[in-house]
């Protein structure tokens, strides 16, 4: 299946967004079943969501990061591997930025009959959580 893709327009710099968008500090502000992220203080972060009635907890590793252009994660464990990437293009001459967010999963195990509903489930809720992203940057 192909991946997840989403792209919105924001008013500020390529440098503000990727400085926000790619740090784990972040990500509960926009992201609204991120409940808490702890940073190993290398590549890698621990994310707990809540899904459904419960909270589960992810470990993901940065793969890519290329300032203020290009950043990538993956998860490490769980039934359903993310991985994302991330890709931030200026606009209007430097002031405005068009952030493109491609998101997919690599299904391990029982992972593997439940991959359509979590795509379902994440194709509502990515837009809903790059729309709050959007308001965050433009506060």
């Amino acid at each position: 299946m192909a991946p997840l893709v989403s792209s919105i327009e924001t008013a500020r710099t390529a440098d503000e967004v990727f400085s926000y968008v790619t740090d784990p500090a972040h990500f509960a502000d926009w992201q609204g079943d991120v409940v808490k992220v702890e940073t190993d203080g290398g590549g890698r972060f621990t994310t707990t969501r809540r899904i459904g009635p419960s909270q589960r907890t992810f470990t993901q590793e940065v793969t890519d990061s290329r300032p203020p252009s290009h950043w990538s994660a993956r998860g490490l464990d769980g039934p359903l591997r993310p991985l994302m990437d991330i890709t931030v293009e200026p606009l209007a001459n430097g002031t405005a930025s068009r952030i493109t967010f491609s998101l997919d999963f690599e299904p391990q195990g029982i992972g593997i009959p439940l991959l359509p509903l979590v795509r379902r489930q994440a194709a509502k809720g990515a837009p809903i959580s790059y729309r709050n992203l959007k308001r965050q940057l433009e506060r």
